[in-house]
């Protein structure tokens, strides 16, 4: 009986090391493929708003190597993580939403922002939903763009995998990791067949935006992750996968 394979498309950084570790630690093989690079833009966060909105451990590094300085600002981090990491380079966090995404975060800032001015630091690929959500409940919004993400070159050996149908389960962790997913296999002429491998492996997203990304495209998704981490993702889908994994 051969292992159990999991494709993690996590960043190659720490993240996707500890994402190795995981699937690891569960009993399963992971098969790495990062399907995001970061870009940094060198644009710093304004320094005059009333609240400052971060949503990843790569917005924390950037800003803190950037000497960013919040002030009196409200500092809100869009998760644990995220959250975490801002402490980790000397910054206070004020806010962390009860649901890890962005219409948990626009739930908990809305009745607080009406008149305010909101600075959103993130990549480039964030959802509208956090910009909207701010705008309707009152707030003054301004978007810095810190860092683009890209897909790295050579992406795309779990594609190989799923249309040999050896890949048992897919990882996605973003709406981007699905669009990313799908160029590769693009790049190597094998879509339809990585499509169709898909359809026996287990699929696990982050989140529902992300299961309407992959849907759309033609992925059918097993499982949406009761929280908005990759660890719970990544435990998740491999207990779902585990059970009807007989070969």
């Amino acid at each position: 009986m051969r292992d159990l394979t999991v494709a993690v498309f996590r960043p190659d950084d720490e993240r996707l090391e500890d994402a190795v570790e995981l699937i690891d630690s569960l009993g399963a093989t992971a098969v790495p493929d990062p399907m995001l690079a970061v870009e940094p833009t060198g644009s710093p966060p304004r320094t005059d708003a009333d609240c400052v909105v971060l949503t990843s451990k790569t917005g924390a590094e950037l800003v803190a190597d950037a000497g960013w300085e919040p002030g009196e600002a409200t500092v809100c981090a869009i998760g644990p993580r995220t959250a975490d990491a801002l402490r980790e380079v000397g910054y206070d966090v004020d806010t962390v939403p009860e649901e890890y995404t962005s219409s948990g975060l626009v739930a908990t800032l809305e009745g607080a922002v009406d008149g305010a001015r909101v600075e959103v630091a993130r990549s480039d690929h964030g959802s509208p939903v956090l910009l909207d959500g701010l705008e309707a409940a009152g707030a003054y919004v301004h978007e810095t763009v810190l860092y683009r993400l890209v897909r790295p070159a050579g992406s795309g050996d779990s594609t190989e995998r799923a249309a040999a149908g050896t890949l048992d389960a897919a990882c996605f962790t973003s709406s981007l990791t699905v669009e990313h997913w799908l160029e590769a296999a693009d790049e190597r002429g094998n879509r339809d067949e990585a499509l169709e491998g898909l359809t026996e492996a287990t699929v696990g997203v982050i989140g529902e935006p992300t299961r309407e990304t992959a849907a759309d495209a033609g992925i059918d998704v097993d499982l949406v992750a009761s929280e908005a981490t990759f660890d719970a993702l990544a435990c998740e889908t491999v207990e779902a996968a585990a059970p009807t994994y007989h070969e």
